[in-house]
């Protein structure tokens, strides 16, 4: 079926349609335009929106991008971009293959349906014209024939009067003769013209206008064909970038499963481990129990008659406390410290105090010597750090990696450099060969700078090493007490423990007074008032209190007593300083164990 011989009358009809047709591809070839312009925005907000939140400094200068988290936050970031890249490719495909192209062939259509509408209205306008035509020469012949009958008419009567002479009679004859005549001719004419009207219109209504409503109809329907190939490239342009888009979204899964928490905490251990070792216990200063003996009683001789020695006052230590933001102890006087006394003190005469005791003395003397706690904030260092080659300004554990770092990157420049030393070698070797690829001696300042720079780097090597050397030493001296906080069982002291015989005076010394302190046995002027001291409170020692044994300890060395996890011990003699506390067992048996192995409690 064809328009031409179903739809041979519906000429305005056809036209309607044809525009309805060449509308309607106007009207997609704009939706995809906008189509087109929506995803190019959108893209490009997508894009601004990675761009805004990537990061913003270099990779190499930023910690957090060793985190997992942080790269897999970049990752999908990057996922993101490439999908922007996607739908970008979307809006050109949409733009090229549909938008330029179908808006070219809809004016293709309109100018292929003009043509056929103005051969159309051509034809119409010619069998309109031949119509015209012979309605002309049928009024004619109709005109002609009434007017020869009238012609016939006036001949007939005259010719009957009697009174009309014969001159009138011959010329209405001749008159009706003539009007005869022409009547025949406009008759003749008449058939002429409706025959070829006949022979136009039968030509227009069963040969042309089929034609050009055939051709019309073949434009009609390649226009809808191309329409609906116009509309799959809409979803031909999606589906090409699926696959890309599809590994996109794989790429951002594949990231979000890349997240390691226990990795970004063992990270952050690694970027910001001080090295340092944790501060020790505060001691407990006890000042309720002041002893206030007479004159007689604290004037303990000395060797030479020296007066005992005034420490400082105890309204003026203040307590260290590590995390306060005012720590700032005054310093220790030049006595305290173990250096010379002034000459008023060592030279002049020798008169009694007021009433301190001696061993509190020499218990303030101790303490005032020790190393002052580090503060959180004077670990972490200040603002105004200088940054020095050897990366002494920063933590232990810091300046170990940095140092590393440093020495690798000048172990690969040193290869580096050896490797082009030995190209060098081999291409003087060639050119002395064959003279004519090159000059030997031309590359021999290109040796000697390869030569200076493997030296260089050499010196540089070694210097690192021996800082990083020194860095590792002061990792694992700054360790210490630290690993008695872990799980496993700290190692022991690597001092041997104290005497048995010695201690068990200063245990019954610790009973009486846990305050003080032993002082340094190094310094001569002591020893006869720890002699004197031992001679007072020579008593049975008892108990400090009671503590419980955190691991199992062989008490395999002189001194040392065995210990299983989990028993209850007694205290008989606090830890001096060198990581060795004396208990008591209940089932028997004294001696030292390690302090790291015990939780005290004291009376």
């Amino acid at each position: 079926m064809d328009w031409g011989t179903e739809l041979w009358d519906q000429f305005e009809v056809l036209e309607r349609h044809t525009q309805w047709g060449l509308d309607l591809l106007d009207k997609y070839v704009k939706f995809v335009k906008e189509r087109a312009e929506v995803e190019q925005a959108y893209a490009k907000q997508l894009r601004s929106l990675v761009k805004k939140y990537l990061p913003k400094r270099p990779t190499k200068d930023d910690p957090e991008v060793k985190f997992s988290q942080q790269q897999s936050f970049v990752q999908l970031l990057q996922e993101v971009n490439d999908f922007a890249g996607q739908r970008e490719l979307v809006a050109e495909s949409l733009g090229i293959r549909v938008c330029l192209e179908l808006a070219k062939y809809s004016q293709e259509m309109k100018q292929e349906r003009k043509m056929h509408f103005q051969e159309g209205r051509r034809a119409q306008q010619q069998l309109e014209n031949g119509f015209k035509q012979l309605e002309n020469s049928k009024r004619k012949f109709e005109r002609d024939c009434r007017e020869a009958e009238k012609a016939a008419h006036t001949a007939e009567r005259l010719d009957q009067d009697i009174n009309a002479t014969k001159a009138d009679v011959e010329k209405a004859k001749q008159q009706a003769h003539l009007r005869n005549h022409m009547a025949e001719e406009s008759k003749n004419e008449y058939a002429a013209q409706l025959q070829r009207f006949n022979r136009d219109q039968a030509h227009f209504y069963f040969s042309q206008m089929p034609q050009i409503f055939d051709k019309l109809q073949d434009m009609d329907e390649r226009r809808a064909t191309r329409l609906g190939a116009g509309y799959g490239l809409l979803s031909e342009a999606e589906l090409q970038v699926v696959p890309i888009i599809g590994k996109c979204l794989e790429g951002m899964k594949v990231a979000a499963e890349s997240v390691d928490a226990k990795n970004d905490s063992q990270v952050l251990i690694e970027l910001h481990k001080s090295g340092f070792a944790r501060p020790g216990d505060l001691e407990f200063e006890d000042f309720s129990q002041v002893m206030n003996r007479a004159p007689s009683d604290s004037s303990l001789g000395t060797p030479d008659g020296r007066p005992e020695l005034r420490a400082a006052s105890s309204r003026s230590r203040a307590k260290r406390w590590p995390f306060g933001k005012k720590n700032k102890p005054r310093p220790p006087s030049l006595s305290l410290l173990g250096g010379h006394l002034p000459s008023t003190l060592s030279d002049g005469p020798s008169s009694p105090r007021t009433g301190r005791d001696p061993l509190a003395i020499l218990s303030e003397i101790s303490k005032s010597v020790k190393p002052r706690l580090a503060s959180f904030r004077s670990l972490r260092g200040g603002r105004g750090t200088v940054v020095t080659e050897d990366f002494s300004h920063l933590p232990p554990e810091q300046q170990r990696k940095r140092l590393q770092q440093q020495l690798e990157e000048r172990n690969r420049e040193l290869q580096k450099e050896e490797d082009q030393r030995e190209a060098l070698k081999k291409m003087k070797d060639v050119y002395e060969k064959t003279p004519q690829m090159g000059d030997p001696a031309s590359l021999e300042p290109r040796i000697a700078e390869t030569l200076g720079n493997i030296e260089r780097l050499k010196l540089e090597v070694q210097k690192y090493e021996a800082w990083l050397a020194e860095a590792e030493s002061r990792v694992l001296s700054n360790r210490g007490d630290s690993l008695s906080r872990h799980t496993r069982p700290p190692d022991p002291p690597t001092t041997a423990p104290p005497d048995s015989s010695s201690s068990s005076n200063s245990g019954s010394q610790d009973n009486k007074d846990s305050s003080s302190e032993e002082p340094p046995s190094g310094e001569g002027q002591d020893a006869p008032i720890y002699t004197e001291f031992d001679e007072d409170f020579e008593e049975p020692a008892s108990p400090i209190g009671q503590c419980v044994a955190i691991y199992h300890f062989e008490g395999s060395s002189e001194g040392t007593v065995s210990m299983s996890e989990g028993e209850d011990l007694s205290l008989m003699e606090e830890d001096k300083g060198d990581g060795w506390t004396r208990v008591r067992r209940k089932q028997g048996g004294e001696g030292y164990v390690p302090t790291s192995y015990l939780r005290v409690t004291l009376n």
